[in-house]
């Protein structure tokens, strides 16, 4: 059997992109060739670690690279569709961090440029791929909770005022489109309507607590979703010292409750206990012990850059398309308009 081709990877942007490039270097079908970044202190720590890569600071010089045939846009949140749409153009297929863009205008562009060249494009959303997410929504889809009633989400992290100063634009309506919501509790916004369907509508309120920042670091809302059902959502970055991350789904046949990547609760009509605590065993220390008891597991960002690896290689969309990511972008938009107006806000 003829051995599958590598396929070319760069990275732009060496925060979070320091994850992808990881994932990258680590992959099965993709060789990391090529790193992006404007400051040279960050370019040489990627060579210490990775060693014989290309290093750019220029990003359309590296587009002219024909060994790249995927970039990571690991930029500031407002940069994300620009630079992927740039990248499409110069024909390289995307894997684009959340949020995909901070307005769903900017991401729609994306999309056309998607359709329009015929290349791959991605969107991280990695904790749709912890270890207990799949048995969740399985459960959830089929119908083993019964008719869904009730969500309960809550991202209650803490940062200092540091971390909003580092770098200059986050906790900025320009750059990251918002605080604590947009950037923190987007992938959280992503899981809620992955799991529980189309929201209809936001009830909401914001504040800033503890920062000195332009946007928020508080917002709190009532969700309703077409289906009927309602849910909770809150997110904030002054929970000292950092606490959880409750992802809670109830239903009239069964209850699922999940902090962070860990299983806290699986209750479900005509299973005995044994089966509840089975899956607490699988999954209740987490990703970790997930992939310790069955070695086939891939999670978090390593499974998207696989995956957008494969979809290059195989020809096949990503598992998350920008169409998907766009609707936890309308959703946090809408959060911070019914903040601001006071107003339930409608989503389309």
């Amino acid at each position: 059997m003829a051995e599958t081709r590598k396929i070319g990877y760069c990275v732009t942007g060496l925060g979070v992109g320091f994850t992808h490039a990881r994932a990258a270097f680590n992959s099965k079908n993709g060789k990391l060739i090529a790193v992006c970044d404007l400051l040279p202190e960050k370019l040489e720590k990627a060579k210490a670690e990775f060693g014989d890569i290309l290093t750019y600071t220029d990003f359309g010089e590296m587009l002219k690279n024909p060994d790249i045939e995927i970039v990571s846009i690991c930029l500031p949140s407002a940069m994300h569709a620009e630079f992927a749409v740039r990248a499409l153009e110069a024909g390289k297929n995307v894997l684009v961090e959340k949020p995909v863009d901070i307005t769903a205008e900017a991401a729609e562009k994306l999309e056309a440029a998607r359709v329009k060249t015929g290349l791959k494009a991605g969107v991280i959303h990695q904790n749709r791929f912890n270890a207990c997410m799949a048995p969740m929504k399985e459960a959830i889809d089929s119908g083993r909770l019964g008719r869904i009633c009730l969500g309960t989400f809550a991202v209650k992290w803490y940062r200092t005022q540091s971390y909003y100063d580092n770098g200059g634009w986050r906790g900025t309506w320009g750059m990251d489109g918002g605080g604590s919501l947009m950037n923190q509790a987007i992938h959280t916004v992503d899981l809620m309507q992955w799991l529980m369907g189309d929201v209809e509508s936001v009830t909401s309120n914001m504040g800033i607590f503890n920062h000195e920042i332009e946007t928020e670091d508080m917002t709190a809302s009532l969700v309703k979703f077409k289906s009927g059902a309602s849910a909770t959502f809150v997110s904030t970055t002054c929970a000292y010292p950092g606490l959880s991350t409750d992802i809670q789904v109830y239903g009239s046949k069964g209850s699922i409750e999940v902090d962070g990547d860990r299983l806290k609760l699986w209750r479900i009509e005509g299973e005995d206990e044994d089966e509840g605590k089975s899956m607490l065993d699988l999954y209740g220390d987490g990703n970790g012990n997930a992939t310790s008891l069955d070695p086939t597991l891939v999670v978090g960002h390593a499974t998207q850059i696989e995956d957008i690896i494969d979809a290059v290689l195989f020809d096949r969309d990503p598992l998350i398309v920008p169409t998907d990511a766009i609707k936890s972008v309308k959703i946090a938009n809408a959060i911070y308009e019914s903040a601001r107006t006071g107003k339930t806000v409608y989503i389309k």
